[in-house]
């Protein structure tokens, strides 16, 4: 993450790293959220770029992700439902996400639309290509 060009929210967990690995039909992602504490939280998903729905369990919380390629700008739009125990009880994080890459390849920009019960969160992350 390049945390320069990244404005972070304020006690909240983030991507702070994210390796990939796009093939013509798939995207093979494992994902590193950390907390303010520096606890980190890797999981890895595969995902099909045509729409259709995976399912995996992390920590004990149901995803259900799906990925697919805009036909205008060749970005990646991934959309997810996360269903949490929250302190009210069950909680659904639904999040969309727009992965594109600059013209160089040594950048990923991922926009990002959290929604739960307590509101929204909206932002852009920024990572380098690392070798």
């Amino acid at each position: 993450m390049n945390k320069e060009k990244t404005v972070l929210a304020d006690n909240q967990l983030f991507l702070s790293k994210v390796s990939i690995n796009l093939k013509s039909d798939s995207l093979l992602t494992t994902r590193v959220y950390e907390n303010v504490n520096g606890e980190e939280y890797p999981f890895e998903e595969k995902l099909s770029l045509d729409g259709k729905e995976s399912k995996i369990v992390i920590y004990d919380m149901p995803r259900t992700t799906k990925a697919s390629r805009s036909n205008t700008d060749g970005s990646i739009i991934i959309e997810s439902t996360t269903i949490f125990n929250g302190n009210n009880g069950e909680e659904n994080l639904i999040a969309k996400e727009t992965w594109k890459v600059d013209n160089e390849g040594q950048t990923l920009t991922i926009g990002f639309t959290n929604k739960m019960s307590g509101g929204e969160t909206t932002g852009t992350n920024y990572y380098n290509k690392v070798k």
